[in-house]
């Protein structure tokens, strides 16, 4: 066994992952094995015997807390996870919702902290909605844990500068750029004429013949996915929209969304008009399938610290058009893997569009251009491949968490 043993805290770990903090965690804990002593603690109640064997645990909310606002119960199951973590030599939190864990835990036992940063509760206010005062819970089990964490990760440089202008009172010294990684094996673009492929794209109804745009992510603010709808109705009418989306906040964006694509169907000539909607989160392999049968992956969203799905959408073989904000430009090389589309947002924390009209032309301005030149839309998604190879390796995302590790031990 390792001597370092790091307890890795997360609300997600699979099979219960619904974003990709959950993808992180997981595919972290498997490059850091070779390195130290992993133990993972997570959501979702009670685990296999098997990933019990493996270094998994899974916590439940407290019954005593089961009706109540769910920030209360999540600090219900922190409080557990902060009392297991006795014996760890670091604890590793990712999200608000393992954050006060690993605070708790590291004053409890009197081991570093060390919290990844894959969002940022102020800069997300529309969370008020689905959490009510909970909103107002997450933001301070965030704050606390930031300022008192032995070291910071930052999944990109635009994440780290976000960081630092919420929490200024923050060492810049303990904030470390450590961008996402991705699993280029299980990721990658089945052989032309694959027949599993191609009976999952077509069960799912969509054309392969025939150009399209394709985005995956929750239904939530940040995605921008309510733009992308609108957008979509100044695509070319052969060009097939194609939403993996999922997982609401709440019932009122949900409702929305279903509005603007009953409306896009109608404009498109009605019925289902080349707009394909998979609500439920597929199996990596059938995502593949579906992403690798369309043309170019679309990624509109308003706050996005990096963007794994564009890291996978890449090592898939596709061109990316993204927002340019966040640390979506440290992913995609505007021109060469796939377009930027500009954005002016609010410095409110929405980070909505001060003209949202010239957001969604300019989003499907591009999406146009990229979507019809198939030629060149495979060359940004061979760019894309090669970029994803070159620089999200988790090979050396593992050595540069265990250099994060290794500096807030040595004080």
């Amino acid at each position: 066994m390792n001597a370092l043993r790091v307890d890795l805290l997360s609300r997600e770990y699979p099979p219960h992952v619904y974003g990709g903090a959950g993808v992180h965690v997981a595919e972290l804990s498997a490059v850091l094995r070779p390195h130290a002593d992993v133990r993972v603690r997570c959501f979702d109640g009670p685990r296999s015997p098997e990933e019990e064997a493996a270094g998994v645990t899974g916590y439940d909310v407290p019954p005593s807390l089961a009706g109540a606002n769910p920030a209360l119960g999540t600090l219900g199951v922190d409080l557990q996870m902060a009392d297991d973590v006795a014996g760890a030599d670091v604890v590793h939190s990712h999200t608000w919702y393992a954050n006060m864990a690993g605070h708790l835990g590291g004053l409890l036992h009197g081991v570093p902290h060390v919290v990844t940063a894959h969002s940022l509760e102020p800069l997300r206010p529309w969370k008020a909605e689905q959490l009510g005062g909970g909103y107002a819970l997450s933001s301070w089990a965030e704050r606390t844990a930031y300022l008192g964490a032995a070291g910071i990760i930052a999944v990109s440089a635009g994440m780290r500068a976000d960081i630092l202008r919420c929490y200024p009172e923050l060492d810049p010294e303990k904030v470390h750029v450590v961008h996402n990684g991705i699993d280029l094996s299980g990721w990658r673009r089945p052989p032309a004429g694959d027949p599993q492929a191609e009976r999952v794209v077509r069960e799912r109804g969509i054309d392969p013949e025939r150009p399209a745009v394709v985005f995956v992510g929750r239904i939530t603010r940040q995605k921008g996915l309510p733009y992308l709808v609108r957008a979509a109705a100044e695509l070319p009418p052969e060009v097939q929209v194609v939403l993996c989306a999922g997982a609401p906040d709440t019932p009122e964006i949900m409702a929305e969304v279903r509005e603007l694509v009953a409306g896009l169907r109608a404009r498109r000539g009605g019925g289902d008009a080349g707009v394909v909607w998979i609500e439920e989160m597929l199996p990596r392999d059938e995502l593949v399938a579906v992403l690798a049968a369309c043309t170019v992956f679309v990624c509109p969203s308003v706050y996005e610290p990096l963007g794994i799905v564009n890291l996978e959408a890449m090592a898939v073989g596709l061109p990316v058009v993204g927002t340019a904000t966040g640390g979506i430009p440290e992913v995609v090389d505007d021109g060469v893997t796939g377009r930027l589309v500009p954005i002016e947002q609010a410095d409110d924390g929405t980070g909505t569009p001060l003209d949202p009209d010239r957001f969604v032309a300019d989003l499907a301005a591009a999406l146009t251009d990229v979507v019809s030149d198939p030629a060149r839309a495979a060359e940004m998604g061979a760019a894309g491949r090669r970029r994803a190879e070159d620089h999200f390796a988790w090979s050396a995302i593992a050595e540069r968490t265990m250099d994060v590790y290794r500096r807030v031990l040595a004080g």
